[in-house]
């Protein structure tokens, strides 16, 4: 049974113009590959068709990416004023309490310009893309076997193209359910190493990217909890799906624990260790270029401009402030007779 007849067919169906545009690109990148050089037919230039599709779809929400980790940031860089709200509130349940913790909480996000739902949206877009890729590659074996009409740019000749397509062991139809020992272990692998890029990706930002005050209590905790538990939930996920939707997968997290390494070390969230460690990369940078330069130290910049200050306050002229002679008060005083 196709996964368009399935519980979640409907869904399938509504994607139906994403499933179409998936097959022609990835026809496209096979036949640039072939272009330049490599076999037609089943071969390597249909997994370097998948990873570049990643590739494109990771380009084109990059603009999206930018705006979560400016959220994120945002987010991260109020954490200790937010527990200090829910401190203040701690314990009190009545509704005059819950509303006035509801509203100076949505003060500090308006005064702060954070969005908690702000670091979703790039994921909620990947989620359709994703179920699109499951599907078109899922779809292959049977439109290569006949038992379902081809669509897109998938006819039966491309679809058996692709799912003879070797890679160590198995193919990129192969499932771990249908393939040897050998096969299960190839595709253990790359659920492992699936599950890892996409834990260390979370707990390297978590760790390295979140202020040192929001580093406790309840909100730090969950946050590390459930970068350990979402990634293992996916190994259940990880045996039903063809080994080229895991090459997708792989390379997607691939990419995500780049860009979290490039985003934790050139804008961290201020206050986080990521942070105080690129100070100091900053200070030494600077320090190397002025010594490149001849230029003073930083040390030696502002102990000149310290003395500067001080002695231009020393020559300016001191301005006194005019006083009042006292007057004599009534009655204080003796009458001359």
């Amino acid at each position: 049974m196709t996964l368009d007849n399935g519980f979640w067919g409907w869904f399938y169906k509504l994607l139906y113009p994403l499933e179409w545009l998936m097959t022609y690109i990835l026809d496209m990148f096979h036949k640039v590959f072939v272009f330049f050089g490599m076999p037609d037919g089943p071969g390597f230039a249909w997994v370097l068709s998948i990873i570049f599709l990643v590739v494109l779809v990771r380009l084109c929400i990059l603009p999206l990416f930018i705006k979560q980790m400016k959220s994120m940031r945002r987010m991260q860089a109020i954490q200790p004023q937010l527990q200090k709200i829910q401190k203040k509130y701690k314990g009190k349940n009545d509704p005059a309490s819950r509303e006035a913790m509801s509203r100076e909480t949505m003060k500090l996000y308006q005064e702060n310009d954070a969005n908690p739902m702000g670091s979703c949206l790039p994921a909620l877009i990947q989620s359709p893309i994703f179920m699109t890729m499951f599907y078109v590659l899922s779809s292959v074996r049977y439109i290569a076997n006949g038992s379902k009409k081809g669509f897109g740019a998938f006819d039966q000749a491309t679809a058996q193209s692709l799912q003879d397509t070797p890679v160590f062991n198995i193919h990129l139809s192969s499932m771990f359910t249908e393939v040897d020992a050998g096969g299960k272990i190839t595709i253990g692998i790359f659920i492992a190493l699936m599950c890892f890029t996409m834990f260390y990706s979370q707990f390297h930002n978590i760790r390295r990217n979140t202020p040192k005050a929001a580093q406790s209590g309840q909100t730090y905790r969950t946050q590390m909890m459930m970068a350990l538990i979402f990634p293992f939930m996916y190994i259940f996920s990880g045996i039903a799906f063809p080994f080229a939707v895991l090459i997708y997968w792989l390379t997607n997290n691939t990419w995500t624990l780049c860009q979290t390494f490039w985003q934790v070390r050139n804008m961290p969230t201020p206050g986080s260790p990521a942070a105080e460690d690129k100070e100091k990369r900053d200070y030494k940078r600077e320090q190397a270029r002025r010594k490149r330069e001849g230029l003073p130290t930083i040390e030696e910049e502002e102990l000149a401009k310290a003395k500067a200050d001080a002695a231009e306050r020393k020559n300016k002229p001191q301005r006194y402030q005019p006083t009042r002679k006292n007057r004599a008060k009534k009655g204080s005083g003796s009458k001359k007779k």
